[in-house]
């Protein structure tokens, strides 16, 4: 879809949404967003240029479909898939990315480490990939100098960069606000530092006792994702990995210096959008939202999770979509979900749709709090369809429509309950919407109490 659009904007200096959108351009792009979202196309491309709204779309993922990313926009989900050096292959990966595009996954980031040939696992699932794909170019940097942190070099950093561009990656998580002088505010943490990114560049540092290099060449990042309209995802390296770490000194040290970076990359046109935590309590996930907006100038915020408590290992799915749906009511732009099996091991095609459906779930309750126009009507359509039993209407407007039908069928397979009158909860005889209150019986109860009413006003 997108060839013809790209092919007249390759070779240009600047070929970013935001550089268009600065410049009062209308892109196909924005069109087919405005369409999507239900907006006025003049708004995205005001949003977009504004810097509070991206729409990732890689000049070379041409088989994309362009979505957007903003407070302005529905509440989006991410799902993480990717292989290691220990589980899955490439064929795997491509079924979990099929899988989180079948249940609603807005973008889908790769963060494989191993398991075979990096860029053959990236380009299979970027060609099969109709929505932005993301990636963690840090990986690939330490896997190409065969795991040695101390021999990586700025120069492996932007050629890995620079590869993940040309192969159609459309937007990159770039850990460059993590300096030297705020590794010692980690002291007092009981997990330290979570992020797998954020680590390698702190022992990188520790190591060379220089300033990270990710930092140092940010412009030289600038002008790789101007060539390829590339959008930034800054990540939080110093993001809190339990409660007793969130919202510390050093996660707040990292927020101030993304707000400068997202202030840099928007001089030259490039779009950003902010990582966030994490492990946050209830009550400090409004601060964290609002402080977000405040340091980055309202940039598109990107969370993970944030988990709201730390004992449920099996079930951080559940415990994360809690303050997903918070931080999507705040103004999160979208929310990185998390699986069953966070914490404890590599997710298969199961833990995917799971956590998938989890955040599904999470954004599509924080947009109906945020009264997005439009938000409510498929769950008031689905009200409807169970006042009336109609069962495969039901299904139909599931976030999860074989999950739906599976858990009925448990019990009344046959074809002749898709019509039935009760479900093997209350039965046939308890179900209490079988009481049809018509109109007229209505209107009869209601002169009825009206004459009880006059007759006690008598009385009295």
């Amino acid at each position: 879809m997108r060839t013809e659009w790209v092919n007249l904007r390759r070779g240009q200096a600047n070929v970013s949404q935001m550089h268009y959108a600065r410049q009062g351009v209308l892109t196909e792009e924005m069109h087919y967003v405005a369409k999507r979202e239900n907006l006025p196309v003049e708004l995205i491309r005001d949003e977009v240029a504004r810097g509070r709204m991206i729409i990732p779309a890689n000049i070379n993922h041409t088989n994309l479909e362009p979505m957007c990313i903003g407070i302005a926009s529905k509440c989006k989900v991410n799902a993480n898939i990717g292989a290691s050096p220990s589980s899955s292959d490439i064929n795997q990966e491509v079924e979990k990315l099929n899988l989180a595009v079948k249940y609603g996954a807005d973008t889908v980031m790769d963060l494989s480490t191993g398991g075979g040939d990096l860029d053959v696992i990236r380009t299979a699932i970027i060609k099969a990939s109709p929505v932005p794909i993301g990636t963690v170019p840090i990986y690939q940097a330490l896997e190409s100098v065969h795991g040695s942190i101390e021999k990586l070099t700025a120069e492996d950093f932007l050629h890995i960069i620079e590869k993940h561009a040309q192969q159609g990656v459309d937007y990159m998580t770039i850990h460059a606000g993590i300096l030297i002088e705020h590794l010692p505010l980690v002291r007092n943490r009981i997990t330290g530092i979570v992020s797998r990114g954020g680590g390698i560049i702190a022992r990188w540092m520790l190591h060379h006792h220089k300033q990270n290099p990710l930092y140092t060449h940010f412009d030289e990042i600038i002008e790789i994702f101007k060539k390829y309209d590339v959008s930034f995802s800054l990540g939080d390296s110093l993001r809190p990995g339990c409660q007793h770490d969130a919202s510390d000194e050093a996660q707040l040290a990292e927020l101030k210096t993304l707000g400068q970076l997202t202030r840099r990359a928007w001089e030259h046109d490039v779009q950003v959008m902010v990582e966030g935590p994490g492990h946050v309590p209830m009550d400090q996930i409004e601060f964290n939202v609002k402080k977000q907006m405040e340091e980055c100038s309202e940039a598109p915020f990107y969370v993970l999770g944030p988990l709201v408590t730390d004992i449920a290992p099996g079930y951080d799915h559940i415990t994360s979509a809690i303050g997903a749906a918070m931080a999507g009511w705040y103004g999160t732009a979208m929310l990185c979900y998390v699986t069953p099996k966070e914490h404890l091991g590599l997710p298969d095609a199961e833990d995917v749709r799971n956590g998938l459906i989890a955040y599904k779930i999470a954004a599509h309750a924080a947009d109906i709090a945020r009264h997005r126009p439009g938000a409510r009507d498929r769950d008031d359509q689905l009200s409807e369809a169970r006042y009336n039993f109609d069962w495969n209407r039901q299904f139909e407007l599931s976030l999860d429509p074989d999950r739906a039908r599976e858990y009925h069928d448990e019990t009344l397979p046959a074809d002749i309950y898709k019509t039935a009158e009760f479900c093997s909860m209350c039965g046939p005889k308890f179900c209490p919407m079988q009481t049809k209150v018509d109109a007229d019986a209505l209107t009869e109860l209601e002169k009825f109490l009206a004459s009880q009413e006059k007759e006690a006003v008598t009385q009295s």
